[in-house]
């Protein structure tokens, strides 16, 4: 005599593992934590400051109309 399975219960369960398992790859593909960001957005921000200390000559100093 064989075990009798539920087909019904049976398919939500394989959709549950495949949805899980998307969902890992997801994360390791695109997740990113908040301190993450923040120090990209920290690296960005001194980036900018340094560029714009570096400049020779700012606009608003030059009185030239752009």
């Amino acid at each position: 005599m064989s075990n009798v399975i539920n087909f019904r219960l049976a398919r939500k369960a394989r959709d549950r593992a495949d949805k899980a398992q998307a969902a890992d790859s997801n994360r390791a593909k695109f997740g990113r934590t908040k301190a993450q960001k923040l120090a990209d957005q920290k690296e960005e921000r001194r980036r900018t400051a340094l560029l714009d200390g570096a400049r020779l000559e700012r606009k608003e100093e030059s009185g030239e109309d752009v």
